[in-house]
């Protein structure tokens, strides 16, 4: 199909910036332009000639302006089929000439968001005939240019300077793009009425491509970050962070915001590999960094801490692929800027631990799962000691610490740990008997000692051979969810070893 030449652009923005140099390009190309109010001052300003669209209209700016574009001369200019006959001669018979160009951006209705929580002002922010001028240049796009991102002003100038219009696949282009973006723009506005995602019937994530990493999991994966993630994080240091250093930083941030106490957690593939707390982050960095010291290596670390010039002349040595804090002091920079390609970034706990709120969404072949957050630790009314001995404090206080790391290790999930750190993690296996043997073989591996120790599983356990491996690893109290039909055989083979074993009535299963 060949496209029509570009005569008549309506031009409408919020956001000013570029808009006088993109009119004056398609003023020099013979191109008449039409606008509204305060566009049309810019441009006129800029010195270049401007036909108010109430002119067109014949109707002014109604509803301290929420009236200005909505009428028949312009959506029929937007609209009509060039191809059809029946169409051009209702134009005629109205006296409406075709609009071949839309350039338009959105009342700011996200940012008003950020910064403010008076709903009047927010309502005000919700654009109309913005989005609606939009659609139907991007509906009809075989003769309309749809145009709402700035970025795109110079491909679409280019091809004006050299052709007078634009290809039909570059139109095309424009259109999914226009429509994204009127979707992502609404799907803003649905979210500030705070209905959760999971009691929505149509699902309006609202997240747009902030962005663009090197590749995905493997090299010939593309990949792209959504979202606000500058709200959240701030990279002070280091190589572009790719799609697994995001996981993985996800994973570490999440663990480490479960603990009040100076806390370090080293991740690898998005499971932890050693957590510690203790009176300073060094300390907790020994008791992590103790459970397993090969894995670390390319690992990603996380403090709840701002890290300080000790922790960091003890870690710099190290490669770790990434460090990620509340804050780094200047002389701790320092330190660690000195490996150029090491990742280091800044957390914000009040904007995360609010993001941790968020329902938690996962592809999948044909659709999308979404699901309420996993932020309960415990049900206290469901916990209850099931054996005959209860724990002693040191023991609950160990149970607590493995029950914290269980729920962001992948299922089955086992941890064995002391009441400051973790002692061995097993992770991922099909079966729980397995992760709970092959936690045993790497503490063995490290020299760790687990007699004494507590377990934590994140789901319970099917099968007594669970029980009795743990038993056999040097285990002294154990937590679980219970729940299973052998429960009783379970807790029988507990008590036949002496172990102090509670019941919280609550999984943590993270597949």
């Amino acid at each position: 199909m060949e496209t029509p030449p570009i005569k008549r652009a309506l031009l409408s923005v919020w956001d000013k910036a570029g808009i006088v140099e993109f009119a004056r390009v398609l003023h020099e190309s013979g191109i008449e332009i039409l606008s509204t109010g305060g566009t049309a001052a810019a441009l006129r300003d800029g010195g270049i000639p401007v036909t108010l669209v109430e002119t067109l209209t014949g109707f002014p700016e109604l509803l301290d302006g929420r009236v200005k574009t909505l009428h028949p001369a312009i959506h029929a200019a937007l609209l009509a089929r060039r191809d059809d006959p029946a169409h051009l001669e209702q134009l005629r018979q109205h006296g409406i000439t075709p609009i071949d160009l839309v350039c338009i951006n959105f009342y700011p209705f996200v940012s008003t968001l950020e910064h403010t929580s008076d709903e009047e002002e927010r309502i005000e922010m919700i654009d109309i005939g913005g989005p609606t001028l939009v659609r139907a240049a991007a509906k009809n796009y075989r003769w309309v240019v749809p145009l709402v991102v700035p970025d795109d002003y110079a491909a679409v100038l280019e091809q004006v300077r050299t052709a007078g219009t634009l290809s039909l696949a570059h139109r095309r282009y424009l259109a999914a793009r226009a429509f994204a973006y009127t979707a992502w723009y609404d799907s803003q506005i649905a979210h500030s009425f705070e209905l959760s995602a999971v009691e929505q019937q149509y699902l309006a994530l609202g997240e747009h491509r902030t962005l663009d990493l090197r590749y995905g999991e493997n090299p010939h994966q593309r990949a792209a970050l959504f979202g606000n993630f500058q709200r959240y994080f701030t990279q002070l240091h280091g190589k572009e962070l790719s799609y697994n250093n995001l996981l993985d930083l996800d994973a570490a941030v999440r663990i480490v915001m479960e603990f009040p106490e100076p806390t370090v957690a080293i991740i690898k593939h998005t499971n932890p590999c050693g957590v510690g707390s203790g009176d300073s982050l060094l300390t907790a960095w020994n008791n992590a960094y103790a459970t397993d010291t090969v894995s670390p290596f390319g690992g990603i670390v996380a403090a709840n801490l701002p890290i300080d010039e000790e922790f960091a002349a003890h870690i710099h040595p190290l490669f770790i692929e990434l460090i990620v804090a509340p804050a780094f002091d200047d002389s701790a920079l320092a330190i660690l800027t000195r490996k150029r390609d090491r990742r280091l970034l800044t957390f914000d706990r009040t904007a995360v631990a609010e993001a941790l709120e968020d329902v938690h969404v996962r592809s999948v072949l044909g659709g999308l799962l979404v699901q309420t957050p996993d932020n309960e630790l415990l049900s206290s009314q469901a916990m209850r000691v099931v054996t005959e001995r209860e724990p002693t404090e040191s023991e609950f206080r160990a149970m607590m610490f493995a029950w914290k790391v269980a729920k962001h290790a992948k299922s089955n999930a086992i941890v064995y740990a002391a009441p400051d750190r973790t002692l061995a993690i097993g992770a991922g296996q099909p079966s729980r008997v397995d992760s709970a043997r092959i936690a045993a073989w790497k503490a063995q591996q490290f020299g760790i000692d687990l007699r004494g120790s507590a377990v934590a599983s994140d789901a319970f356990f099917p099968f007594a051979d669970g029980i009795v491996q743990c038993a056999d690893a040097g285990v002294t109290a154990i937590i679980q969810p219970g729940g299973s039909i052998r429960d009783e055989e379970v807790i029988a083979a507990a008590n036949e070893r002496n172990l102090a074993m509670i019941f919280t009535g609550m999984r943590h299963f993270r597949h």
